[in-house]
């Protein structure tokens, strides 16, 4: 992990880019995996640990409909909290994770290990669905944080 994080550190401040993150079921892990890099500040904006729905609708801005109509883990949800935090952050490059990271809170429909992450660069945006083996809630959190730093590291190359 630690390896990934320099690695985009340092192509983010090659590129002058800059990134931002809304974090539901990593709880802010994707953005430690950042900031623990000596001089990420100049290439980091902000990290949103948007946890509950009231955040996701009052900080991020999410439509009540959208939340209402998919659930908060959703492919709707994540596109919608990636472009808010970007706006946010004002930033060219963002991060947005949704997901069940168990032991519980999964369904037949939406099991633990669900997660979706959006990634936004420019103005392309992408939505990838996961769906992690439960092997409990750090295995999930840490797997999601992992994908993250894969996808980005392939966006700036």
């Amino acid at each position: 992990m630690r390896k990934f994080s320099q690695k985009i550190v340092g192509l983010l401040k090659k590129k002058k880019i800059k990134i931002s993150f809304a974090e539901s079921c990593t709880g802010g892990l994707l953005s430690s995996s950042i900031t623990s890099v000596s001089g990420s500040s100049e290439v980091f904006s902000l990290g949103l640990i948007t946890y509950s729905n009231q955040s996701k609708l009052k900080v991020l801005k999410v439509p009540k409909k959208l939340i209402r109509k998919y659930g908060s883990v959703s492919k709707q949800v994540c596109k919608a909290m990636v472009k808010n935090v970007s706006k946010i952050g004002k930033t060219k490059m963002s991060v947005s994770i949704t997901g069940i990271a168990g032991p519980s809170g999964g369904t037949k429909k939406k099991p633990v290990g669900l997660v979706f992450v959006g990634l936004k660069k420019g103005n392309k945006i992408t939505i990838n669905k996961y769906l992690f083996k439960n092997r409990g809630r750090i295995y999930i959190q840490k797997t999601t944080v992992n994908k993250c730093l894969g996808l980005i590291l392939r966006a700036l190359k």
